[in-house]
């Protein structure tokens, strides 16, 4: 199972939660990107419903790929 963990970050004049490259918007404090960190974490835990997901690869080449709703990754915060 994939593990993904949100880092509280300093970012442009605040703070914000990083996952891999990507941060997200800045907040005021450090316990206000800690709370939002929680809750994106929850809900990419949550379950959704099974579907089907298209996407194009680096050939331009789409690709249809069903995608089971319960297969959610770990997911945790890091200060």
């Amino acid at each position: 199972m994939a593990r993904v963990t949100y880092r509280i970050v300093e970012h442009d004049g605040g703070w914000a939660y990083k996952v891999g490259d990507v941060f997200s918007e800045t907040f005021p404090n450090r316990q206000a990107a800690h709370t939002a960190a929680e809750r994106a974490a929850a809900e990419q835990r949550a379950p959704g419903e099974d579907g089907v997901i298209s996407y194009e690869d680096d050939k331009y080449v789409w690709h249809d790929e069903a995608a089971r709703g319960g297969d959610r990754p770990e997911t945790d915060v890091a200060d």
